[in-house]
C-alpha cells in the first residue's frame, strides 16, 4: 500500500520533540557545515565528498535535523552493510543523547527497530529497495542520506537511478551523497549538476614507496616465490627502520594469507605475532585482531580491510594491489572469484589505514607506472553481477526495464539479457519479459530469486519447514568452521552429519541438533561450548537462528503454514533444485570432473565429502577460483530435473518405431537441459507428437506388413490376398508382380483418417464409421499385381516334392543373399540316410532351366562354342532327359560329350548359385526344425545317428545293449530294417567306445559302423587284459628309465605316472593288433580266438614298445639339447622357432597316443632328420632357408584347409608326407619310404588336398 505522509498535526508534535544535536567542533566535515546547510536547503542533491574518518556518516543526519528535516517524514540513512547500519544508528542514538529505537532506530533485514516517535532511520540499501514496492513515492521520507556511494553497489546505482526519476515527482525529497573518493564530478552531473562539497580527513601524512617486483628470468619461473620473497623484503625493511608499530599486509585471499603467514612463521620476525583476518573466521580469531598485544602485530587481511573494518595500531600496509573479486561470468553463467589488480582509489584507501594515529608508511609492491596505469575507480558492481533481482523488482514495481532506468553506469545487453534468461529459468518471467504468476509472488520476497523460487517450491511441495532452514543457511556464511590448523579434526566433526551424501541434509541434521542444544540449554555458555565442540561458529549460528526466525515470520504473515511432520528428502531437494537449476552437473567419468550447464566445468569442494561421486548433483554455489568450484553439493535424479525445468527442456525425437506389443507407433525422446543430457533415449508414443509421421509407420507395419495381434476383418482379406501374389513372387523369381510397397501405404493413407495411428485408434475408427458397399478398405487380386504371371504354374513350381511314394513339402523365396533364398524342401530327419542327391540335383521344373544354362556357359569355351545358342540348347536336352534317368550331371556329361565330340570331367563343372541348390529342412517327431543346408552328404555327416539322436522317446530294437565290458552277445550281424515314423530304415549294428564300457548300437552308415566297431573291440580286448594292467610296470623293467622324457612332454593335465606310459605302450599293441584297416571279427568265438593270440605275443609286442619308445626319447632329446645351445645365436632365431613348432606338434602327449602304429616307426627317423638339420644349420643358414619356402608354403596350406574343413583322410596323408618331405630336403641319407618331393606334393594337393 502506498504510505501517506504524515498529518499536520503529525508534523507539529514531531517539530515540537525535534532532538536537538550538540555537533563535536573537532569532526573536520563541520568545518564545512553552513556550506553543507545552505546546499541541502537550496538543492534537490548534494554530493559531500570526504575520506573516512572525516565524520559525514554520523553528523550529516544530525546537520539535516538542524534544518528541521525528519518533521514532514523520517530522515532515511542507507549503508551498504547490516553491521554498519547497526553501529551507526547506535552511535547517533548516543550522540543525541537518547535510546536506540525512539528518536533513532535502524532496520535490517528480518530485523526492524523503528518506532513512530523516530526521526532518523538507519537502514541498509536492500531495506530502502523494498520500500519502493509498497511506497514508490518514498512519502514516508523527507531526506534521504545515501553514504559510501563510492563503493558503488548494485542496490546503490539502483537507488540513484531510481531517485533520479523520483525528485522530479518529489520536489520537496532531499537527497545526500557522501563518497570517500573524487568522483564527485561523474555523480554532480548525474543528479544535474549538483554542488559537490569536498571535506577533508583526519588523517596523518603517509610516504608511499614503491617497491615493484622483479619479472623473473628465464631461469626462474615461480611467480609466486618472487611475490612472497618481496613481502618478505619489505616486511625487514619495515623491521629495520622501526622498532614499534603493527603492520597491516593486504592480500588477494584465504589461501594467499595461509601461505604467507607460513612464511612469516619461518622467517621469524622478533617479538611478532602473525594475525590472518579475512571474513569466513571465527569470530573468535577475528577478535585477536582487535585486542591490543606485547609485541609488534603483523596483520594479514584481505580487502576487508579496506573500509569495512578499521583494525587499530596500523602505523605500517604493505599492499600487494590484488584483491579477489566476485565477477559473473556471463560465458559460464557462474561467479568467478578472481584476483584482479585493485583500482587506484582502492589503493589509496589502503594507504590510508596506516595515517590513523600517526605518521605512516606505505608499501606497494608494485610500481608507480603501474598504478598509474589502473582505473580510477573500483568497477560498480552493477557491470560485474547478475541483474535478475533487480529486473525483478523493477517489473514488479511497473518501473519499466532497467535499460531505460538512469543508471550512473548501464550494465551491458548482454548483462541484462543474462538476467531475464535467469529469471525466465525460475519461471518467473514468459519468454517475452512479462511477469509470470510465479514471478508476482517471488518479486515481494526479500531474498534472492534463487531462494525464493526455493520457499515458493517448498510450500508447493509440503517441505516448507525444512526449506526455510536451508533458505537461512544459505543466507547467511556456512556455520561450519574449518579453521586452518585443525581441519581434519573438523572435517571429521562435520563428516557425522553427512550421512546420505547430502550437505543439504547436513545442514538440516546440524540445525536439529543445534535446536535441541537450545531447548537444553541452561546457560548461552553452554550453546558456545556445543558449537566449539562441533565446529560450528556461533556467531554465524546465532545469526542462522535470528534468519530464520524471521523468515518464519514472513511467511506466517503470508499464511504459508510449515509441514507439521517432516518431509521426504526428495521433496527437500525438488524444492532445492527449483532455484538451482542453472547449477546441476553430471559427472563426466573420463575428465573427471562434473560437466555443468552450457559447457561449463566443475569439481566439487573437498570439504566434508566423500569419494563418491553422484551421476548428478546440484550446488548451492558455482564460484571461480582456481577452476569453477562446486559449494554446498547434494546428488539428484535426472527425472527431478526434468520435472522442476518444465518448459525449459529442450524435446527431440527420432527413430520412429513400431511397438508391436502396444500396437503403436513410438519414438525415442531425448531430453536436455542446457546442453545436458537428461533423457537420452526414451520410447515415447509418437502419435500426439508427429501424427502424419506416426500414420505412416503404422500404415507400413501394422496394416502393409500385418503385425497387429488381432487383425480387422479387411485387413485379413487383404494380408490373405498379398500373401497369395507374393507366393507368385517367390516361385518365379521374378520381382514386380506385387504392387509396391509406397503404393499399398498410399491406398491405407487416402482410406484412413489423420488420427488413426496405433491398433486402438483404428478399432474405434472402424466401429464409429459407416463402410461403403463395397468396402473401400478391401484389396482386389487384380489391384494388387502390376502385371499377370501366367507362366508360374503348379506344374512348373509343385507345392512338394514326390519322392519315396510320399509328398514332401516345397517351400520358395526369392530373397538372393539370404539364406533361404531359393527352394526348401522339408523332410523327417529319419529320411536323411534314405534321401538321394540325384533326384535333389533337378529342383523344380520352373528352375531346371536357369540351372543347365548356367552349368552349360560356365564350361571352358572350347565346349561351350559347340552349344550356342544355349536356350535351343537346354530344350533339347530337357526333351530326352529327366529325373527318372538318375542324377542331372552324369546325363549332361553325356549330352555335351554327344553334341562336341569332347570329353567333360568332373572338374570342368562349376558349382551352381545357391538357389539352384536344393535347400533340405530337417525336422524332428514334433516338426520342429533341427538342422538344414543345401549339402546332403555333409548334413549325413553331421547327423550320422539319428536313432539316437530323434528317435529316443520311441523303443530301442532288442539287440541294441549298453555298459558291455566283455563279448557277451554272438554276433555282429549285417544291416537290418526297422520302421520309425512310417519310415523304413536301414541299419548297420556296430560297437561304440565309451571309456570304461562298449555300447552295441544302430548306425546309419556302414562305414562308419566298421570304424566304431574297431575302437570298441580294441576297448573289450584292453578290458579283458585288466590284470595284466594291475602289474604295470613292474613286468617291463625297461620302462622306468623311459618316464623322464616322457614326463617332458607333459603339459598341464596330462598324467604323468609309469601306469600311464604302459597305456600309452599297450594301446599301440592294440592297433598293430587291430590295425585300423583291418576287418574285425564279427563272433564272440572269433574274437576269443583273436584274443589268445595277443596275448600269447603281448610281452614280446611290448618290449618291441619299449624300444621304439626309447629311440624316440633318445633323439627327441638330442633335438632339445641341440635346440638350447643354438638359441644363443640370434640369427639363428627363424628357422629354429620353426624347428621349436616342428617338434612340439610332432612329440606331444596327444600325438604319441593317437598315432598310428606304421606311423609312429617313422617318428626316431623324423626327429633324427630334425638333429641333422640343426648341425648344418650355422654352416648354411642362407641354404636352410631356401630349402625350407616351399616347406613352409605347403604346410600353410595344409594347417589353413585344415582349420576351415576339419580332419579327413587325405588330409592326414597330406601331413605324414610333410614329415617325409621334410626328411627329403634336410637328411637325404636318411631315405624315405617312396619318392618324395615339392612337385610331387603340389601334385597330391591338387588330386586329393582341395577336396580335404
Amino acid at each position: 500500500m502506498r504510505h501517506k505522509p504524515f498529518s499536520p498535526a503529525v508534523q507539529a508534535r514531531r517539530r515540537e520533540t525535534l532532538p536537538r544535536p550538540t555537533l563535536a567542533s573537532d569532526l573536520p566535515v563541520l568545518a564545512a557545515r553552513e556550506e553543507i546547510l545552505s546546499a541541502v536547503s537550496r538543492h534537490p542533491v548534494t554530493i559531500v565528498c570526504g575520506e573516512t574518518g572525516s565524520g559525514k556518516t554520523t553528523q550529516l543526519p544530525q546537520l539535516c535535523l538542524l534544518l528541521e528535516r525528519g518533521v514532514e517524514g523520517l530522515i532515511g540513512c542507507t549503508q551498504p552493510r547490516r553491521v554498519a547500519a547497526r553501529s551507526v544508528a547506535q552511535r547517533l542514538a548516543q550522540e543525541l543523547g537518547t535510546r536506540l529505537g525512539e528518536a533513532v532506530g535502524y532496520q535490517v533485514r528480518f530485523h526492524d527497530q523503528v518506532s513512530d516517535r523516530s526521526f532518523i532511520k538507519v537502514m541498509t540499501e536492500g531495506i530502502l529497495l523494498a520500500e519502493i514496492a509498497h511506497d514508490p513515492e518514498l512519502r514516508r521520507y523527507d531526506t534521504l542520506i545515501l553514504d559510501e556511494v563510492h563503493e558503488r553497489s548494485l542496490n546503490m546505482d539502483f537507488l540513484m537511478g531510481y531517485l533520479k526519476c523520483l525528485l522530479p515527482r518529489r520536489p520537496e525529497l532531499k537527497v545526500v551523497l557522501t563518497s570517500a573518493t573524487l568522483e564527485a564530478e561523474r555523480l554532480s552531473t548525474h543528479f544535474g549538476q549538483a554542488p559537490v562539497i569536498e571535506v577533508s580527513g583526519r588523517t596523518w601524512p603517509v610516504e608511499i614507496r614503491w617497491r615493484p617486483i622483479e619479472a623473473p628470468t628465464e631461469e626462474e619461473t615461480d611467480d609466486e616465490d618472487r611475490a612472497l620473497q618481496a613481502l618478505l623484503n619489505a616486511v625487514d625493511e619495515l623491521g629495520d627502520l622501526h622498532a614499534r608499530g603493527d603492520i597491516l599486509i593486504f592480500l588477494p585471499g584465504e589461501r594467499d594469507i595461509r601461505k604467507t603467514a607460513e612464511a612469516l612463521r619461518k622467517h621469524h620476525p622478533p617479538h611478532t605475532e602473525i594475525l590472518p583476518l579475512y571474513a569466513r573466521q571465527s569470530q573468535a580469531e577475528q577478535d585477536r585482531v582487535f585486542q591490543a598485544g606485547t609485541g609488534r602485530r603483523i596483520v594479514l587481511s584481505t580487502n576487508v580491510a579496506e573500509t569495512s573494518l578499521t583494525v587499530p595500531g596500523i602505523h605500517f600496509v604493505i599492499d600487494t594491489g590484488l584483491a579477489r573479486v566476485n565477477r559473473y561470468s556471463l560465458r559460464t553463467k557462474v561467479t568467478q572469484l578472481r584476483v584482479e589488480k585493485i583500482s587506484q582509489a582502492a589503493a589509496r584507501q589502503r594507504a590510508g589505514r596506516c595515517g590513523r594515529v600517526a605518521a605512516g608508511i606505505c608499501i606497494r609492491l608494485y610500481g608507480e607506472v603501474d598504478f598509474a596505469a589502473r582505473p580510477p575507480f573500483t568497477t560498480p558492481e552493477i557491470l560485474r553481477t547478475s541483474l535478475a533481482s533487480v529486473i525483478l523488482r523493477l517489473a514488479h514495481l511497473g518501473l519499466g526495464s532497467l535499460d531505460t532506468l538512469p543508471l550512473l553506469d548501464s550494465p551491458t545487453p548482454r548483462a541484462i539479457e543474462e538476467g531475464y534468461r535467469l529469471l525466465h529459468e525460475l519461471g518467473a518471467m514468459d519468454e517475452t519479459r512479462i511477469l509470470t504468476q510465479l514471478g508476482r509472488e517471488l518479486a515481494p520476497l526479500p531474498l534472492d530469486p534463487r531462494l525464493g523460487r526455493m520457499v515458493l517450491a517448498a510450500r508447493d511441495l509440503g517441505c516448507l519447514r525444512e526449506i526455510l532452514v536451508l533458505v537461512a543457511a544459505l543466507s547467511v556464511q556456512d556455520p561450519r568452521m574449518r579453521p586452518s590448523d585443525d581441519r581434519s579434526r573438523a572435517d571429521a566433526h562435520h563428516a557425522q552429519f553427512l550421512q546420505t551424501g547430502s550437505e543439504f541434509q547436513a545442514l538440516l541434521q546440524i540445525w536439529d541438533k543445534v535446536q535441541e542444544a537450545f531447548r537444553h540449554r541452561k546457560s548461552g555458555r553452554q550453546l558456545v561450548h556445543f558449537c566449539q565442540r562441533n565446529y560450528l561458529s556461533p556467531a554465524r549460528v546465532r545469526e542462522w537462528r535470528e534468519l530464520h526466525g524471521q523468515l518464519a515470520g514472513l511467511m506466517a504473515e503470508r499464511q504459508w503454514l510449515p509441514n507439521e511432520s517432516p518431509a521426504p528428502p526428495e521433496s527437500i531437494h525438488r524444492a532445492l533444485l527449483g532455484g538451482l537449476l542453472g547449477q546441476i552437473g553430471q559427472w563426466d567419468r573420463e575428465a573427471q570432473n562434473y560437466l555443468g550447464p552450457r559447457g561449463i566445468r566443475f569439481r566439487i569442494t573437498s570439504g566434508g565429502r566423500g569419494k563418491e561421486r553422484p551421476r548428478w548433483v546440484m550446488a548451492a554455489e558455482l564460484a571461480e577460483t582456481e577452476g569453477i568450484q562446486a559449494r554446498l553439493v547434494a546428488p539428484l535424479q535426472p527425472e527431478w530435473i526434468e520435472v522442476a525445468a518444465g518448459p525449459l527442456v529442450q524435446r527431440s525425437y527420432g527413430d520412429p518405431y513400431w511397438d508391436p506389443q502396444g500396437e503403436q507407433v513410438n519414438a525415442y525422446e531425448k531430453v536436455t537441459l542446457y546442453g545436458l543430457t537428461l533423457v537420452a533415449r526414451r520410447p515415447v508414443r509418437y502419435g500426439p507428437i508427429a501424427p502424419h509421421e506416426a500414420r505412416r509407420v503404422f500404415i507400413q507395419h501394422g496394416l502393409v506388413a500385418g503385425e497387429l495381434k488381432k487383425p480387422p476383418p479387411f485387413l485379413v482379406h487383404n494380408l490373405a490376398t498379398m500373401a497369395e501374389v507374393l507366393a507368385l513372387e517367390h516361385k518365379g523369381r521374378r520381382q514386380g508382380v506385387l504392387i509396391p510397397e509406397e503404393d499399398l501405404c498410399a491406398f491405407y493413407e487416402d482410406c484412413l483418417p489423420l488420427e488413426v495411428w496405433s491398433a486402438q485408434r483404428l478399432n474405434h475408427w472402424l466401429r464409429e464409421r459407416t463402410p461403403g458397399n463395397p468396402d473401400p478398405l478391401l484389396m482386389t487380386r487384380e489391384f494388387l499385381m502390376r502385371h499377370a504371371a501366367g507362366d508360374i504354374t503348379e506344374i512348373q513350381f509343385p507345392d512338394h516334392f514326390s519322392w519315396g511314394g510320399q509328398d514332401w513339402p516345397l517351400t520358395y523365396r526369392f530373397e538372393p543373399g539370404h539364406p533361404l533364398d531359393g527352394v526348401t524342401l522339408t523332410l523327417p530327419l529319419p529320411v536323411l540316410s534314405l534321401m538321394d542327391n540325384a533326384p535333389l540335383d533337378w529342383l523344380v521344373p520352373g528352375l531346371i532351366r536357369e540351372k543347365i544354362t548356367y552349368l552349360l556357359k560356365k564350361l571352358p569355351g572350347t565346349l561351350r562354342r559347340a552349344l550356342v545358342p544355349l536356350p535351343p540348347t537346354v530344350t533339347a536336352f530337357l526333351e530326352r532327359h529327366g529325373p527318372v534317368r538318375g542324377a542331372l550331371l552324369p546325363q549332361l556329361s553325356h549330352f555335351v560329350r554327344q553334341r562336341s565330340g569332347q570329353a567333360v570331367s568332373p572338374e570342368d563343372w562349376p558349382s551352381p548359385p545357391e538357389h539352384l541348390k536344393m535347400r533340405l529342412l530337417l525336422t524332428d517327431e514334433a516338426g520342429q526344425e533341427i538342422a538344414s543346408g543345401r549339402d546332403l552328404d555333409l548334413l549325413r555327416a553331421q547327423w550320422n545317428n539319428p536313432l539316437l539322436r530323434t528317435l529316443s522317446s520311441e523303443k530301442e530294437p532288442d539287440w541294441v545293449r549298453k555298459g558291455l565290458t566283455r563279448w557277451d552277445f554272438e554276433e555282429l550281424s549285417g544291416p537290418r530294417t526297422l520302421v520309425r515314423a512310417g519310415i523304413v530304415l536301414t541299419v548297420y549294428p556296430g560297437l561304440v567306445d565309451r571309456g570304461q564300457t562298449v555300447d552295441l548300437v544302430a548306425f546309419d552308415d556302414q562305414g562308419e559302423a566298421l570304424a566304431g566297431t574297431r575302437e570298441g573291440i580294441r576297448r573289450l580286448a584292453h578290458l579283458s587284459l585288466a590284470p595284466l594292467r594291475l602289474k604295470g610296470s613292474n613286468t617291463l623293467p625297461d620302462l622306468l628309465p623311459l618316464l623322464p622324457e616322457f614326463a617332458r612332454l607333459a603339459k598341464n593335465g596330462d598324467p604323468v605316472t609309469a601306469d600311464t606310459l604302459f597305456d600309452l605302450l599297450l594301446q599301440q599293441v592294440l592297433r598293430q593288433w587291430l590295425p585300423d584297416e583291418g576287418v574285425p571279427p564279427h563272433t564272440r568265438t572269433e574274437f576269443q580266438h583273436r584274443l589268445q593270440t595277443l596275448k600269447g605275443s603281448l610281452g614280446q609286442s611290448l618290449k618291441t614298445q619299449v624300444a621304439l619308445f626309447h629311440d624316440i626319447f633318445t633323439r627327441h632329446r638330442n633335438v632339445v639339447q641341440r635346440l638350447a645351445q643354438l638359441s644363443r645365436q640370434p640369427d639363428l632365431a627363424g628357422p629354429l622357432n620353426e624347428l621349436e613348432h616342428r617338434r612340439q606338434c610332432l612329440m606331444n602327449f596327444t600325438t604319441l597316443r593317437t598315432t598310428p602304429p606304421a606311423k609312429l616307426a617313422n617318428f626316431p627317423r623324423y626327429l633324427h632328420a630334425m638333429e641333422i638339420r640343426l648341425e648344418k644349420l650355422p654352416r648354411d643358414l642362407a641354404g636352410d632357408i631356401r630349402k625350407n619356402t616351399d616347406l613352409m608354403r605347403l604346410e600353410r596350406r595344409w594347417a589353413d584347409t585344415l582349420r576351415r574343413r576339419g580332419p579327413s583322410p587325405a588330409l592326414e596323408e597330406f601331413r605324414w608326407l610333410l614329415e617325409e618331405l621334410h626328411c627329403a630336403l634336410f637328411a637325404q641319407s636318411l631315405k624315405t619310404p617312396h619318392p618324395v618331393s615339392v612337385p610331387r606334393l603340389e601334385k597330391f594337393w591338387e588330386n586329393h588336398g582341395k577336396s580335404g
